[in-house]
């Protein structure tokens, strides 16, 4: 029963920190902490597996063409 539990409390709590990214209300940074995550690889992972993805705009798409010219890419 405790394995339940604890699954169901895992389970609830990624639920809700969803939602929270999804909103707005939490940035990945945080969500990265609140589900323990060791690197932004494994929050990616989870995020992609929940089809949760961040909003991208026109101007942070133009600042990472810019920041791959001066790269030279």
């Amino acid at each position: 029963m405790g394995a339940d539990r604890s699954n169901l409390s895992r389970r609830a709590l990624e639920a809700f920190a969803l939602e929270e990214f999804k909103s707005g209300r939490i940035i990945k940074p945080a969500l990265r902490r609140l589900l323990a995550f060791g690197t932004r690889y494994e929050l990616d992972e989870f995020l992609k597996s929940h089809e949760a993805y961040e909003d991208c705009t026109m101007e942070d798409l133009e600042r990472e063409l810019e920041g791959l010219k001066r790269l030279g890419i």
